[in-house]
């Protein structure tokens, strides 16, 4: 039994595509007498079974060699292309975050969205989604992963626009497309070369390739970049960072996929391509500079956030950062490993944040206080969820920070900076948060809310236990992906003996600002002209919408209307000319239609004849000018 499951173990991301084709009678409405409810156990019980199965699988692989499943898609000449399969502990790892996440999130959205009339829809929608993310967990084919970041990016839109009707949705849901389709042509045009260059379309063949590949430099720099354009787009790295802020107008069960494991997968998807990204020093100082500005510009735009969910959203940007920067130091353990600890972590913190949203009926924080006492399970699920983000002993992210700054890697003061800095504000933000929502007294809004339904606290108090567990995986795991062998320096140097304790102090100096900084009321603002400045900066994310729009939207704006009217003016103008002179010359001729063929000979031979004399007269220039310049 266990060898049928496991030679059949890549059809597990099938299990959520089947559950979501089953669901379109309810979906489509084509069955209404049992209500929607139906479809939602369906894509639960499919999502169990993948993690089953998946849990299976990794129990029997743990500590083995990878191996491949390679099913050869088209065969045509020297062409070639396979839809190749991983069979890892990375990649069974991956998928068992996925399902398991997923299946906790499709739990918490029966009671979030009970009173939904599209209950169906977004449940078939969710297993789209889910066959997308496990896909890329296990595919080893480039070609194939690609395919499913596409399919990513399509239920991204649909999820996000799931709430058609209103106006901030549909732009939320175009903004959120349309950023993530400039990271992807980007991502196509560098699989293009990439396959051009080498000898196959398959991760595990990348590092044996640039092994044995000398390419120009500027070749391998155009290729990196273009390789880490599409996990910029996905991850929200700036500058494509503000999807992530707006797609907060979907559903909350979404957001906490979208914030935890969507923007992990496209990582995940950078940590596999890593041989080929860090090939040339311009890209992997790129993917550096890339996450340091983002880690940095959106920990301070997530302090200013007065919306619970944008002020998580802008934190999932930051923590995103920290990995690029670990992918373009070639630390890929690391960079599995932050974002294996920030997904947990960062999804208890949306169940907790969807849990007051759905009792108050509000997003605004400032609105909120007290519901310390009327919802115990929520406040504790993010007391730990904060605590799990910060170097918070003895957490996940404590140890990877631990792991990264015990004398195995070489760092440098910089990166220990950035990391206090990301930490720092983090502690601020979530400490804000916290001491506001749940502390304090009682708002009109949060006097009367109960607890959430049983079917979003048992999910939440779940995740919180997968949490603390999850403490041990930084600890105990061996290191599979890296194909550097860590440093072991024999005299760590003073960025290492000063790391963790200056970590630990920057997240407890963040939990003290954090406790003493006040919410203003959203109709109340500062009289001070310089805090009022700076406070509008952040909150409106360094005003780059407003940059993108007087330069990158000006400029397609302008090019549009002048092609418009290029074609209009000149294009249009020079076929109606001619169907002009066609018209007058047919109208002019047809008055000469008298019946005798005489005129008509008379008519052919003058025309032909002006026609030759044209082109008779024409050559007979060109040798006129050829023998005067000879002579």
């Amino acid at each position: 039994m266990t060898d049928f499951l496991l030679e059949n173990s890549w059809v597990i991301p099938i299990y959520s595509l089947v559950g979501a084709v089953i669901t379109l009678p309810w979906s489509l409405g084509i069955i209404r007498k049992t209500g929607p409810r139906p479809a939602a156990y369906i894509n639960i019980l499919m999502t169990l079974v993948a993690f089953v199965h998946g849990t299976i699988i990794f129990n029997l692989i743990w500590a083995k060699p990878a191996r491949q499943f390679v099913f050869h898609w088209l065969q045509v000449a020297d062409l070639d292309l396979v839809l190749s399969f991983e069979l890892s502990p990375v990649s069974f790892g991956a998928l068992e975050l996925v399902t398991g996440i997923s299946l906790l999130v499709q739990i918490y959205a029966l009671g979030y969205m009970e009173k939904d009339w599209s209950l169906a829809r977004f449940f078939a929608l969710m297993g789209f989604f889910e066959t997308a993310l496990a896909g890329l967990a296990l595919s080893d084919s480039l070609l194939l992963s690609y395919c499913l970041l596409e399919a990513l990016t399509l239920s991204t839109y649909l999820l996000v626009g799931f709430w058609y009707a209103q106006p901030l949705v549909v732009t939320a849901a175009r903004d959120a497309f349309l950023t993530k389709r400039v990271g992807d042509i980007a991502l196509l045009m560098g699989i293009v070369a990439l396959s051009s260059y080498g000898e196959g379309l398959n991760f595990s063949q990348l590092e044996t390739w640039v092994e044995g590949h000398q390419l120009n430099p500027t070749v391998s720099a155009l290729l990196g970049l273009a390789l880490i354009a599409g996990p910029i787009g996905k991850c929200a790295q700036f500058p494509l960072n503000l999807w992530l802020d707006e797609a907060m107008e979907g559903p909350n069960p979404a957001g906490i996929m979208r914030n935890s494991i969507v923007v992990s997968a496209g990582a995940y998807v950078l940590i596999k391509l890593e041989p080929a990204t860090t090939l040339s020093p311009i890209s992997a100082d790129a993917l550096i500079i890339v996450g340091a500005v983002t880690a940095i510009g959106t920990s301070l735009m997530a302090i200013a956030q007065i919306d619970i969910k944008r002020a998580l959203s802008h934190s999932t940007s930051a923590y995103l950062g920290l990995v690029f920067i670990a992918v373009g130091l070639r630390q890929v353990d690391i960079a599995f490993l932050l974002l294996f600890s920030h997904a947990i972590a960062k999804a208890l913190l949306f169940m907790s944040a969807g849990s007051v949203i759905l009792t108050t009926n509000n997003q605004n924080v400032s609105e909120m206080g007290g519901l310390w006492s009327r919802m115990p399970a929520t406040s504790l699920s993010f007391l730990v969820g904060a605590a799990g983000l910060i170097s918070f002993a003895p957490l996940g992210m404590f140890w990877t920070y631990q792991r990264w700054f015990n004398g195995a890697w070489d760092v440098d003061w910089w990166l220990l900076g950035i990391v206090m800095f990301v930490n720092l504000l983090s502690a601020v933000n979530l400490t804000r948060l916290f001491r506001v929502i749940f502390l304090g007294e009682p708002q009109v809004k949060t006097r009367r809310a109960p607890e959430a339904p049983w079917q979003m606290s048992v999910p939440m108090v779940s995740l919180m236990v997968v949490t603390l567990i999850a403490t041990f995986a930084p600890i105990h795991w061996s290191f599979w992906l890296s194909p550097n062998i860590p440093l072991s320096l024999e005299q760590p140097t003073l960025v290492h003996q000063y790391a963790i304790p200056l970590l630990i102090a920057s997240g407890a100096l963040g939990c003290v600002i954090g406790s003493t900084i006040g919410v203003r009321r959203a109709w109340s603002r500062s009289s001070n002209f310089t805090f009022r400045f700076f406070q509008d900066l952040l909150a409106y994310d360094f005003y780059v919408e407003q940059l993108y729009k007087v330069t990158v939207i000006a400029a397609v704006s302008n090019l549009a209307k002048l092609t418009s009217w290029i074609d209009r003016y000149v294009v249009d103008g020079a076929v109606n000319l001619v169907s002009i002179a066609t018209i007058f010359s047919s109208n002019a001729l047809k008055y000469n239609t008298s019946g005798q063929y005489q005129f008509y000979i008379v008519t052919i031979v003058l025309g032909v004849g002006l026609l030759l004399w044209t082109m008779l007269n024409g050559q007979w220039s060109m040798v006129t000018n050829y023998w005067s310049s000879v002579m």
